[in-house]
């Protein structure tokens, strides 16, 4: 992260008299090129800093020069200091070491206003999240295998890009080799991830194709489901569904109406309100339900 490493030159030529760009190249993992323009940025904001060519040379701050914490305002240090200490909970290291000397320059106590945790409420399962945020900071190719909303069962290699949080669930944003294009992954549909130690060139995505999600078949169509929920699952309107309600009726039932790609996925969300839910609209989803819930009635016969 740019802002952290600007911060973190600052206090290195604080603390020492002089440090060379490939030194500090070689600390944050970047090109000498990346550290003459962070220089350059460094300069531009009024920080007194200067380099030397040649042997002995290097970069310095000017001697007489103190980080002078009054050109922030009160409010700014504060606001500063939250968003580091906001970074830092979605385990950016690099944002905690930067918060810890923040905190000690503004004096201040950073507050614990955010807490994250990724973790599932169910059972302990390995933290793909993690492992492929190390993946997309180092670039290097990641092989799973991945199933489908159809539980089909398909080997991918891809190049990380980005990980992606939609609708309370994470994906992985990646360039498919096999596909030769972007695509989403819902982490909780990955097993056997491996990550490799061949690594990878960034691409040019805007040239690439939009990403696009592999949980069902391109060829899904979308519709518009009409539904009566009862006030039983009051709690589930409010988390699921709260943009949508098309009205609540005299006795507490909700009428929720929302357009959706049609696949296994819906028939399981209408099926896991159980009885206290019915398809109004469209006819083709009220027989497949009715269906359903037939051949679920005869397994406890």
């Amino acid at each position: 992260m740019q802002t952290s490493r600007l911060f973190e030159i600052i206090y290195l030529l604080l603390n020492k008299e002089r440090v060379t760009a490939k030194e500090l190249a070689e600390r944050f993992g970047v090109s000498t090129r990346t550290i003459y323009r962070d220089i350059d940025t460094i300069s531009l904001a009024g920080i007194p800093i200067y380099t030397e060519k040649g042997k002995g040379g290097g970069i310095s701050l000017l001697p007489d020069f103190v980080l002078n914490k009054s050109i922030l305002s009160e409010h700014e240090q504060t606001e500063i200091l939250a968003t580091l200490q906001g970074l830092a909970q979605i385990q950016s290291s690099d944002s905690d070491h930067v918060l810890q000397k923040l905190s000690a320059i503004f004096n201040k106590t950073a507050a614990k206003w955010l807490e994250v945790d990724f973790s599932d409420w169910s059972f302990e399962q390995e933290d793909y999240w993690g492992i492929f945020k190390a993946a997309i900071l180092q670039k290097r190719i990641a092989t799973f295998d991945y199933y489908s909303t159809y539980s089909e069962k398909t080997s991918r290699r891809v190049e990380p890009i980005q990980l992606w949080f939609k609708s309370r669930s994470w994906y992985l944003k990646a360039f498919d080799l096999n596909k030769q294009n972007l695509r989403l992954f819902k982490l909780t549909r990955i097993r056997s991830l491996i990550v490799l130690d061949e690594t990878f060139t960034e691409r040019d995505l805007l040239s690439l194709r939009p990403a696009e999600s592999t949980a069902s078949p391109d060829n899904r169509r979308d519709i518009t489901l009409r539904l009566l929920i009862r006030s039983e699952m009051a709690y589930r309107v409010l988390d699921e569904f709260s943009s949508v309600v098309e009205e609540q009726t005299s006795d507490g039932n909700y009428i929720v109406s929302i357009c959706w790609p049609e696949d296994n996925w819906i028939y399981s969300m209408i099926l896991s309100f159980g009885e206290y839910i019915e398809v109004l609209e469209p006819e083709h989803i009220r027989e497949i339900i009715r269906g359903k819930a037939k051949k679920i009635y005869k397994q406890y016969l």
